[in-house]
């Protein structure tokens, strides 16, 4: 199982050796590093395992899979979610699966189902462990263990992800994690070999004939690197105003920093260097998106996507070819009705991170224009 050791060394060595000395961090990074060991091992295990019970998940092939990518607050969750009512259709990862992408674990796991359908005692604790662990996010991003989740935690045990950035939150001096795409080619081929490798286990689980479909956020510093090992991918883009995505994509992070860091202000160099990562993204995807096929991109704004769920998601199907059946149309349409009730308990500016739109302006202006944001 792919791990980036170097990176995973510098994190621990910015820690210990070149930040001023602070138990809190020490202690917070010591004790998630345990558990982040324990449950690599453990994953490690199922995987080796895997290779002996389950072998011909090798042969998995992954057809044109649907990955759903854009900035946080930009409606992937939502778009995922409608999607995913297509279960006839579509695989897609729960959260529970992106913790242990095993085939054993999954056939583990489908057992523990069926008993808890008798007994209810897996799932009251597994709710539990959600209040414990997620329930901070309840109000920005809820996590739900049975529910449709990105597959950026399938990242986490190669240590190149951004949620390295929850613990080590020093993108200048620790670039990699975010952006996969800047890697050397070895490293790039060993890391997106390993995510190949979790998406074919996935399918091989839960639905050898099924289209895959995924969510991330961080697609666009991984776009070079997906299109490398999935030509025939589909990209569904949501975009909305960078003026309302990136504050948020700060503020998700900040909670955690004040955990463990409490020195490091809202308005800090740790915020302007995270938001300037989502600035990235936004370029990168930019510039990147003639790379793709006319008919394997669809573009959305948020603004359309909220307006009118139910058109939105036809419009992905046709662009795509896809033939939507009578039971995906109406649970889209009582999805879609549900909607218009919901309202975001999340709050942030961009003035409480040291940001503005001018700031956003300098770095995105062309982008802006060329998605229709200025007029």
């Amino acid at each position: 199982m792919y791990i980036n050791l170097k990176a995973l060394g510098k994190a621990l060595s910015l820690t210990f050796l070149r930040r001023a000395p602070s138990l809190r961090r020490w202690g917070w990074t010591l004790c998630i590093a345990l558990l982040f060991g324990v449950i690599w091992f453990t994953v490690a295990l199922g995987r080796l395992l895997d290779c002996v019970f389950f072998p011909r998940f090798r042969q998995q092939e992954i057809r044109e899979p649907i990955f759903i990518v854009g900035a946080p607050r930009s409606g992937t969750t939502f778009t995922q979610n409608l999607l995913c009512l297509d279960r006839e259709r579509f695989a897609y990862f729960n959260l529970y699966q992106t913790i242990f992408p095993s085939v054993c674990y999954q056939r583990v796991f489908d057992l523990l189902r069926r008993w808890d359908d008798r007994t209810g005692w897996f799932s009251r604790l597994a709710r539990g462990l959600e209040r414990r662990f997620f329930g901070g996010w309840d109000h920005m991003h809820p996590l739900v263990f049975d529910r449709p989740e990105e597959d950026e935690g399938l990242f986490v045990y190669a240590f190149m992800t951004e949620r390295v950035y929850l613990l080590f939150p020093w993108v200048e001096e620790l670039p990699e994690p975010g952006f996969a795409d800047r890697l050397p080619a070895a490293s790039r081929r060993r890391l997106m070999r390993y995510y190949r490798s979790c998406l074919q286990r996935h399918l091989y689980a839960t639905g050898p004939r099924k289209t895959l479909l995924s969510k991330s956020t961080s697609f666009a510093g991984r776009v070079v690197s997906m299109l490398e090992t999935f030509p025939d991918a589909r990209v569904v883009h949501l975009v909305r105003h960078p003026d309302a995505c990136i504050p948020s994509h700060v503020s998700v992070f900040y909670p955690a920093w004040r955990a463990h860091s409490p020195e490091i202000a809202e308005d800090s160099p740790e915020s302007r260097a995270y938001a300037q990562l989502a600035v990235d993204w936004y370029r990168s995807m930019y510039e990147k998106r003639h790379k793709f096929a006319a008919d394997r991109y669809i573009c959305i704004t948020y603004d359309e996507l909220v307006a009118d769920p139910r058109a939105t998601v036809a419009r992905i199907y046709d662009h795509f070819g896809l033939q939507m059946s009578d039971a995906m149309g109406a649970r889209l349409d009582r999805a879609a009705r549900a909607s218009r009730d919901y309202e975001s308990g999340h709050a942030y500016s961009l003035e409480q991170y040291g940001l503005s739109e001018q700031w956003i302006r300098e770095r995105l202006g062309d982008v802006l224009e060329a998605y229709g944001f200025e007029h």
